[in-house]
């Protein structure tokens, strides 16, 4: 009988990941993830059974560093619309693993086979992530734009007031020239200043 994937846990898998690669995309310090993925793979590494309780660590500790060949796609995309998880001979020829990165990967697997493949599974899901067309994106934008100055507009109706409607104050009162308004401010020294 076939296993079926937790597609809840992969789609959970996926948001962390894509949250965590957020946060340390720091264009003031670039090589941040990679420090930190660095760092997560060694303590994965050493102790698998850590996943258990982070199991989100996994794909942001391969996040970038695996491949999904373009004639395995398809396959991917039926596993997960079907929800069916693949057997570990059909996993292994759908993916590829940075050479650095084996001894992780079968680290993982003697652990579980299970959680490594929805790790995958969601690290596929983040490659598929595309941003909206640029004629959507683009027609979005314009939809937003107007119904920007549509609120502009309605605003503008109900609050169309002049300075006629307020008591005490006219345009021909500005005092705003009056002498000495704003000198107490011209020259201001500190201590020890010349």
């Amino acid at each position: 009988m076939a296993k079926k994937l937790n597609l809840s846990h992969i789609r959970q898998l996926q948001t962390d990941a894509k949250e965590n690669i957020e946060s340390y995309s720091d264009p003031e310090n670039p090589k941040a993830l990679e420090q930190f993925t660095s760092k997560m793979k060694a303590v994965l590494l050493a102790d698998p059974a850590m996943l258990e309780s982070v199991p989100e660590y996994l794909p942001l500790a391969l996040a970038g560093r695996v491949q999904f060949p373009a004639a395995a796609k398809t396959q991917w995309r039926q596993w997960l619309a079907s929800g069916k998880m693949p057997s570990w001979d059909e996993f292994k020829v759908s993916i590829a693993f940075n050479n650095a990165d084996l001894p992780l990967v079968k680290a993982v697997r003697a652990h579980s086979e299970s959680l490594l493949i929805e790790a995958c599974a969601a690290l596929f899901l983040l490659a598929e992530d595309k941003p909206l067309p640029a004629a959507k994106r683009k027609a979005k934008q314009d939809a937003d734009d107007d119904s920007y100055e549509a609120d502009e507009q309605a605003a503008d109706e109900d609050e169309d007031y002049t300075a006629d409607d307020y008591d005490g104050y006219a345009a021909e009162d500005d005092d705003s020239d009056e002498e000495g308004y704003d000198d107490q401010y011209d020259e201001i020294r500190f201590k020890h200043e010349g």
